[in-house]
């Protein structure tokens, strides 16, 4: 996600959000409310991916210094023998 392309695409995006919305009710000011509240849920959006990027980034990296300590971990768990004929029960 590379900001100034977000914005320009943005800007562009609200541009034709007003225009139609202009020729749609006739309403300059009706149209720059909508607009104003169009920009506001774009934000949130933008703000939102970003958090969501942010925080699988962190679980991704945070999950790879992990996975060695869970496997000397499960080395020490203490495993009851099924009653079965498999030949890896203990």
């Amino acid at each position: 996600m590379y900001a100034p392309r977000v914005f320009v695409s943005m800007f562009g995006a609200l541009l034709v959000f007003a225009v139609a919305t202009y020729w749609l009710s006739g309403s300059l000011s009706g149209t720059l409310i909508k607009t104003a509240i169009c920009a506001v849920l774009l934000q949130v959006g933008y703000f939102g991916g970003v958090i969501y990027l942010v925080w699988k980034e962190a679980k991704q990296r945070n999950g790879s210094k992990l996975a060695p300590s869970r496997v000397e971990d499960a080395e020490k768990l203490h495993v009851t023998p099924f009653n079965s004929s498999e030949p890896f029960n203990r």
